[in-house]
């Protein structure tokens, strides 16, 4: 079974990064949290090495990890066959907007009929119901766009609602699939901020194979 994280209420607040939130009895500090905005879209060509490790690892229960980060290859085709790659990650900060969503907003707002589309999406876990549901919606109506998803984690994937909205994208023509550890190496190299200190190769925690079998088992359940 996949690594149990447990929540300690009782313990200091994390950020949402695993990064320690200090001098929250702050006036100034707390005033700093509320005036936040309600969402913000972070996007960038890769992302910083602490938020990978945290973010991305294949946990049972992931506690503090409350933001979806969502890598992407985009490849559209011409008709000739030349073919124009572009990447990137989306990074949902706050509450109210999903990765999901955002990509269809604002990196793929429309698809050219001329072109023919393959997106490859390398997310930290699984989409929410509704961002589930948008997906499908988008492929159902959008016949030149394959998506293929790979995921690290699956999100409350117990709930019905989530278990028939990730069906609904099977059906759609979604292609949805655990991360195995090569993914997380592929991500790893293209997508991760190489930073000083910090090994050139991908450093596996012990239990990623034991948790990519838990989670392509529970997935398996689900869409068949």
């Amino acid at each position: 079974m996949a690594q149990k994280e447990e929540a300690a209420a009782a313990e200091a607040p994390a950020s949402q990064n695993g990064e320690d939130l200090e001098n929250l009895e702050d006036p100034e500090k707390l005033k700093e949290l509320i005036d936040l905005p309600p969402f913000e879209i972070v996007t960038g060509e890769r992302l910083p090495v602490n938020f990978f490790k945290f973010q991305f690892r294949n946990v049972e229960y992931s506690s503090g990890r409350n933001k979806t980060f969502l890598c992407y290859v985009v490849e559209a085709q011409e008709k000739g066959g030349q073919v124009q790659a572009t990447r990137g990650y989306l990074e949902d900060e706050h509450a109210g907007a999903h990765a999901e969503e955002a990509f269809f907003n604002s990196i793929l707002p429309a698809c050219d009929p001329a072109r023919r589309y393959s997106v490859t999406w390398y997310v930290s876990s699984s989409p929410c119901a509704a961002c589930a549901e948008r997906i499908a919606k988008t492929l159902g109506r959008t016949k030149n766009l394959r998506l293929l998803i790979l995921v690290g984690r699956l999100f409350m994937w117990e709930e019905p609602e989530v278990q028939a909205a990730l069906r609904m994208m099977k059906e759609a023509g979604c292609k949805l699939r655990i991360m195995k550890p090569q993914d997380f190496e592929y991500v790893w190299q293209n997508f991760v901020e190489q930073e000083e200190g910090e090994p050139k190769t991908f450093q596996p925690w012990d239990d990623i194979q034991e948790n990519f079998l838990y989670y392509e088992e529970k997935l398996a359940d689900i869409l068949k």
